[in-house]
Parts: structure tokens; C-alpha cells; sequence
């Protein structure tokens, strides 16, 4: 068991940044972010899955789940590397900077990514050479296929691999031969574009460590269809002969959806993967170590019993339960791995063998302010809290705390929080962030648009929604905004900074 002190932080994720190319990336704005943390006395900055996105643009649904991305690498950084030139990003677009327009952005980004690389093979230093070299035996095991699935993806025209030939559908030896040499080119630009994010991302843990901050990565338990880990590993899915699920994932009908959520993820074929030695997860795990201290893994639940959905059904209605792995498989990353800096989000349905399976490997959970306020034995209310627990006023997936307080709540909550608080809400998100600094749970994270005070249009995501999703960006004005002296106050009045010594303002 690893266990975070006592601390407080931020949930943003790097596309939400400043700056000047139409998205957040690993520059200076990310530098500046981390130094402006370490100025309000915060320890923790948690970010979403840092993969490359696909159609729909959700880090939740990623190319890959060991590859980053490249849409997060800095261009001035390169400017400092000297793989582009400065007049290379004089014609930089009008694009918005309070969201991401993928559409836009991405095709601007890949033609410069594609020129560094030009400039890399005529005249990169020895160093660069052997760095780059480096990376690329270093992560062959996962680079290799997904240099070589992006490298067909785009020959494709963006089509998913199900719609390939199916020679290389089904991976023939001889087609994929073939592959490797007709698509070499872009394969080395794949492997570039991986070994630039790596690159950046690790200068950047190294400066957030060296300022007393830990990154709070995601991990979510399920994998893109079309992505490369799928297509490279299909024995360990639930697939037909033609690469389709049989079976996808998703959750039951419940309160808040009457046919459930029908997500569409392939699921795994847990006795598959357990007679491997459950390697590719040891190795996914492995790898997102490299990125991040600790890893907030995406509905937990489903280690100790997923929702199966026939792929045939439209809705999630005529699901079943199905026994997950369960702690054989935490057994094995202990083995593999030492103790697991994992945080289980264990949200939503949760039953008794889900919450041994969390306590049995010491893992921390999750609380959810939004969710709390019903009646006093709710387990999300501060008194109910556990020491062992991460405490939030709403995540990615939520409103903002002023868009949930003036679109989402009814009478009898807004008298139950004013009950429970013992007097009236002038400041939702500030008492928000009040109640949960001062709970007993070991880590505090809000996220940026709560310090903002922003309205409910900011929100990252509307599950079940698929358009106007992980646009949000803030500009470089925020960093001023009155919201970080009460973030600092806070921090030290209940005692969040990790050096704090009792009644000590840090």
C-alpha cells in the first residue's frame, strides 16, 4: 500500500492550458501551471488519460493505451530543441482560446510535427540521435504495433481496422511485412511523435516533482475498439471472425438512465489474459508509472464483476454481471510491480466484494460532494469519510459545482445542504471547497473551473453526449483570479500542504 499525505491539488488536464497554438500543451503554460500550483501551497495535479484521441476527441477512448498525445507536444519546445525554426510558427491560425477546436488545431499540428521530423533526419544533433534511439528499443514492445496500426489508420484514410483488408485484419504475417516497408515512412514519424511527447512529459514530471508535486494520472479499465492494443492483441478480446465484439461493456439501468449506458468497449478475455501472466496490463501499468506517481483507475468496479451487453443490443438494458479477475490480478501487478500507487474510482453501483477487493490492497477511493447531499448516512457526506480516500466537489464527468447548484439541484437538497452546513450558500464552490478541505480524507482535488466559480458551460464532459465534450481551456487572466487566495487559505487553515507543521502557514 502507497499512501499520498495529507494534501490538496487540481484536476486539469493539459488541453485545458494557455497558450497559443489552439490547445494546452507541455510548454511553458504547463511549466507556468505547475509553478502557480506550487504557489497556493498544492501538492497534487491530476490530469485525464493522456493518450492519443480519435473520433469524438474522449482521452477515454484512445489509439492506444501506452501512447501519448502528440497533439500535447510544445512547438516553441521544439523551437528550443532547434527542430523547427521560429518563423516555421509565424503562421500560427486565429484559433479560440477559451476551447479546442480539434478540427482545427490537429492538421496545423501534424504538418509541423511532420517537418520537425524532416529537420530531425537532416541535422539532429548525436545526442538526439542516440536519445531517440534510445526510446525506440526502449518501448519497441508497444511502439512497434502502434507506429505500425497509426501508420495504416492514416493509409486507410482514418478508417478503424475492422474496415481493412483482411489480411491485415486478421494480421498476416506476409501483409504485415509488406505493411512495415510501404508505410515505413510514416511509421518513423509515428515513432518520432512518441519519442517528442515522452520526452517533454518526463522534463515536465521532473520539474513538477522537483516543486513538491505529485501527478495523478487515469487509467481507464476498458480499451478503444479501434485502437492499437486491440488490433495487435485480438486473442484477448471477445471478437468475432471479423475483428467485431461479440460482447461490449457499459453499466445497468439505474436512476438516472432507464436503459443503462451502453459504452461499446470490447471486453477482455480475463482467463486469456490470466494465462498470459496478465502481462500487457503489468505493462500498461508499468508504463503509465514512467508518467505519473500515482493512477486513478477508471471504474474499478469492474475487477470484481463488469456488465457484459451483447454487442447486438442497442441499449444496456439486457445486460449481465460477470465476474472480473479480482484479486488474482492485483496479486500479480504486486508481484510484477511492489505496491500499486492506484486510486480506485468506485463510483456508482458498489457492492460489498467490490469494497474488500478495494480495502484488501489498501487502495483509496473515491468521494463525490455533488453526490452527497441526501440524508446523513450518505458515505459521501464529510463525517462518513474515510481517512483512505480522495475527496472531490465533482469530476471530469460532472457539472461544475455553480452549474450543478443552479441547473441540478432541487428544494430538499439545497435545505439539506443548508442543514448540514448550519447556514445559508452564498458561494456554492467555495463552501464546497470549505467541507471537503476539512474532511478527514487524506487528498483534496477540485477542479479548475471550481476555482474559477465557473457556470455549468464549462464543464469537460456530459456523459452520454457525444459533441461539445473536453473543450474547456482557461486563458493565462485565470492565474490572477481572487480564487487562489481562498485555494491558499484553505490549504493551510486545514492543514493540506504536506510540510505543514500544525498551526504553521506555509
Amino acid at each position: 500500500m502507497i499512501s499520498l499525505p495529507r494534501s490538496s491539488g487540481i484536476l486539469l488536464h493539459p488541453t485545458s492550458l494557455p497558450g497559443n497554438y489552439g490547445i494546452g500543451d507541455l510548454g511553458a503554460s504547463a511549466y507556468r501551471f505547475v509553478d502557480w500550483l506550487e504557489e497556493q501551497g498544492q501538492s497534487i495535479w491530476q490530469v485525464l488519460p493522456l493518450g492519443p484521441t480519435s473520433y469524438g476527441d474522449s482521452p477515454y477512448q484512445t489509439l492506444s493505451a501506452f501512447a501519448g498525445n502528440p497533439n500535447l507536444i510544445s512547438l516553441d519546445k521544439l523551437v528550443e530543441d532547434g527542430l523547427l525554426a521560429k518563423g516555421d510558427l509565424a503562421d500560427v491560425p486565429p484559433f479560440p482560446r477559451e476551447r479546442v477546436d480539434f478540427g482545427w488545431i490537429i492538421p496545423y499540428h501534424n504538418q509541423k510535427l511532420a517537418l520537425a521530423q524532416r529537420n530531425f533526419a537532416e541535422g539532429a544533433s548525436p545526442q538526439q540521435h542516440f536519445d531517440y534511439e534510445e526510446f525506440v528499443h526502449e518501448n519497441s514492445a508497444w511502439l512497434d504495433e502502434f507506429a505500425l496500426f497509426a501508420a495504416l489508420k492514416r493509409q486507410h484514410k482514418l478508417r478503424p481496422w475492422t474496415e481493412w483488408e483482411r489480411s491485415l485484419l486478421r494480421r498476416d504475417l506476409r501483409a504485415l511485412a509488406q505493411a512495415k516497408t510501404s508505410c515505413e515512412g510514416q511509421i518513423n514519424l509515428e515513432r518520432f511523435r512518441q519519442w517528442l511527447f515522452y520526452r517533454q512529459w518526463g522534463d515536465l514530471k521532473a520539474y513538477a516533482n522537483s516543486r513538491g508535486l505529485q501527478l495523478i494520472g487515469d487509467l481507464p479499465i476498458f480499451v478503444a475498439h479501434d485502437s492499437a492494443d486491440v488490433w495487435a492483441n485480438q486473442q484477448e478480446y471477445f471478437l468475432d471472425g471479423l475483428g467485431n465484439p461479440t460482447v461490449v461493456a457499459g453499466v445497468p439501468p439505474d436512476y438516472f438512465s432507464p436503459t443503462g449506458q451502453r459504452w461499446g468497449n470490447p471486453l477482455y478475455r480475463w482467463e486469456v489474459m490470466a494465462a498470459e501472466g496478465y502481462h500487457w496490463w503489468i505493462h500498461r501499468v508499468e508504463t503509465l508509472l514512467k508518467l505519473v506517481d500515482f493512477i486513478r483507475v477508471d471504474h474499478f468496479r469492474g475487477f470484481e464483476a463488469y456488465w457484459e451487453i451483447p454487442a447486438s443490443e442497442a441499449t444496456a438494458a439486457k445486460g449481465k454481471w460477470k465476474a472480473g479477475p479480482g484479486a488474482p490480478f492485483f496479486h500479480a501487478l504486486e508481484s510484477a510491480l511492489g505496491d500499486l500507487p492506484i486510486i480506485a474510482e468506485d463510483l456508482g453501483v458498489i457492492t460489498p466484494g467490490v469494497e474488500k477487493l478495494r480495502d484488501d490492497f489498501g487502495l483509496p477511493g473515491m468521494k463525490v460532494l455533488q453526490f452527497a447531499f441526501s440524508d446523513p448516512a450518505n458515505p459521501f457526506l464529510p463525517h462518513n469519510h474515510l481517512r483512505n480516500c480522495i475527496v472531490y466537489p465533482g469530476t471530469h464527468d460532472n457539472n461544475t459545482t455553480r452549474g450543478w447548484w443552479d441547473s441540478e439541484v432541487d428544494d430538499n437538497t439545497r435545505n439539506f445542504v443548508k442543514e448540514y452546513l448550519g447556514h445559508d450558500v452564498h458561494d456554492i464552490a467555495w463552501t464546497m471547497a470549505r467541507v471537503g478541505m476539512r474532511s478527514p480524507a487524506q487528498v483534496y482535488v477540485m477542479t479548475m473551473q471550481d476555482l474559477l466559480g465557473l457556470a455549468g458551460d464549462a464543464r469537460m464532459n456530459t456523459p452520454g453526449t457525444a459533441a461539445g465534450n473536453w473543450t474547456w481551456r482557461f486563458t493565462e487572466g485565470a492565474y490572477a483570479h481572487p480564487g487562489k487566495d481562498s485555494l491558499r487559505h484553505l490549504t493551510w487553515l486545514y492543514q493540506r500542504h504536506p510540510d505543514q507543521q500544525k498551526g504553521t502557514d506555509q
